[in-house]
């Protein structure tokens, strides 16, 4: 409950323009968690509670500052607890934007749990290996992420106060945005594939896969910043159910078809079933970029 309230109150913050603090909040409770980490374990001699225990008192930390801040400010935004109250307009409206996008979210980590149980026909090296690329690519989909957020924050605001252009041009920033800084890191981790690797383990067999793994998916990555940053746009124009159904339809649908087809009737290797994520990204990112122009020429018109 503590990480929701901060997600929830740090994401009203960047909603206005604030930025900074909720990522000082941030920084400051995940250090507070190293060392209380520190403390529960090795004076304490808690364990794994006390690494649990670490990490609850850090959220509770940070869901603290965050709602001080709210209700220490004097601006529009600010929140009162006198005020707190059940607005089912307002309700009703956030369940429209933030529903899909949980349902789309909790869909595809499963369809991903399905993916698992293909690679764990391969044996315990290229398990391995696929937990270290998974560990990897976590680098590409952090900023790809935190992008989105931003285009669905900005084109929102700018959709609130009836300037289109401005909203466009700011769709089309971040997505540009999204490529470029996804495109640095996909090519730094493709060329360095192997010592990235070796980071987790030094068993050359899951070295080898993991690096294979990521010679295989990583480029395709750019066209899922697309996807990602475009379906944030899409949403902060009040639209959240078109980018759900096209990613559960690409996501799940089409890679769960394709794994069963191709395994079942074609070939059966590492390579296909990694095969199976650039497969999903590319055609969601042919599909929403298509679905982008006609959205955006419908409002003009």
């Amino acid at each position: 409950s503590g990480l929701m309230i901060y997600n929830m109150a740090s994401g009203i913050l960047r909603a206005v323009g604030d930025t900074t603090r909720p990522l000082y909040f941030l920084m400051l409770t995940s250090f507070l968690n190293i060392v209380l980490d520190l403390v529960f374990v090795i004076v304490f001699k808690l364990g794994v509670v006390g690494v649990a225990l670490a990490t609850i008192i850090a959220q509770f930390i940070s869901a603290f500052l965050v709602i001080r801040l709210l209700t220490g400010t004097k601006d529009v935004y600010r929140f009162s607890w006198g005020e707190m109250k059940l607005d089912k307009p307002i309700l009703g409206q956030i369940f429209k934007i933030g529903l899909p996008t949980a349902i789309q979210s909790t869909l595809t980590a499963l369809s991903n749990t399905f993916v698992q149980s293909y690679v764990n026909f391969f044996g315990s090296s290229v398990m391995a290996g696929w937990s270290c690329y998974n560990k990897l690519d976590q680098f590409v989909f952090l900023p790809m992420s935190s992008l989105a957020n931003s285009a669905t924050t900005f084109v929102g605001q700018n959709m609130g106060a009836s300037n289109l252009k401005r909203a466009d041009k700011g769709t089309f920033v971040a997505v540009g945005t999204s490529l470029f800084v996804t495109f640095v890191i996909t090519m730094t981790l493709y060329l360095f594939a192997e010592p990235a690797n070796s980071i987790f383990t030094k068993d050359k067999e899951v070295i080898h896969y993991g690096a294979l793994f990521i010679k295989t998916t990583v480029l395709f990555l750019m066209a899922n910043s697309i996807n990602h940053t475009l379906a944030g746009a899409i949403r902060g124009r009040g639209n959240s159910a078109g980018p759900m159904v096209i990613m559960l339809l690409c996501f799940v649908v089409i890679r769960q078809i394709y794994l069963y087809v191709v395994t079942n009737f074609f070939i059966n290797t590492p390579v296909v079933v990694a095969m199976s994520y650039p497969v999903g990204w590319s055609t969601c990112c042919i599909i929403e970029v298509a679905y982008y122009f006609i959205r955006v020429r419908r409002i003009k018109e």
